[in-house]
């Protein structure tokens, strides 16, 4: 997969699959993000046997990362990650981190999307998205595209500094969104041709 798209601002970027010629400029974004941004992540990033583990994952078939690039640069992390459990394989997590400088520039949103695309390529009917209580742009960007919130656990992870944090999860049920998508389209055509 590799798409250039355009953002609102008119900057083009690329979007595509991570490989292991990546780790390095994988590391240097992770790096660059502030501490604050690195305090919700699931895994301590910034340490390069992270990211080799993170390149084997990719070549291994358990996750589908895509990389935003901009001259060279990764600007935004997104992913879709497989369960290798029997009972939950038509479930996908996704996460996504974009850097600072590409936030509200509508990044995130065609990052989420292109998720979702590979999502029900490989047959995805729900996603999930965990992620602590601070990261309202997340949920923000999340609902938007279709997810509810379906729990909240108190005090449930530990963020990067070791404060206890709320875990929020929230769902989406692609086949239901296809549908609606669906519908929208449908309903979009016979107005216009009305």
């Amino acid at each position: 997969m590799q798409k250039n798209v355009e953002l609102e601002d008119g900057v083009e970027v690329l979007i595509r699959e991570m490989t292991r010629q990546d780790a390095a400029a994988s590391l240097a974004f992770f790096q660059s993000l502030s501490e604050e941004d690195r305090a919700y992540l699931r895994r301590d990033v910034v340490r390069p046997e992270i990211i080799e583990q993170r390149v084997r994952e990719v070549e291994a078939g358990t996750v589908i990362r895509l990389l935003a690039v901009v001259g060279g640069e990764v600007i935004a992390d997104g992913t879709l990650e497989f369960s290798g459990e029997e009972w939950k394989r038509h479930v996908g997590e996704l996460r996504l981190i974009i850097a600072p400088a590409f936030r509200r520039r509508g990044l995130g949103l065609r990052m989420a999307r292109e998720l979702f695309l590979l999502a029900a390529s490989a047959r995805v009917e729900e996603i999930l998205v965990r992620m602590m209580r601070p990261q309202k742009a997340a949920r923000s960007i999340f609902r938007k595209l279709g997810f509810r919130q379906e729990v909240v656990l108190p005090d449930y992870v530990r963020d990067q500094d070791g404060e206890k944090q709320d875990m929020i999860l929230m769902r989406c049920d692609l086949e239901a969104l296809w549908q609606e998508m669906e519908d929208f389209v449908a309903t979009g055509d016979r107005q216009r041709t009305q």
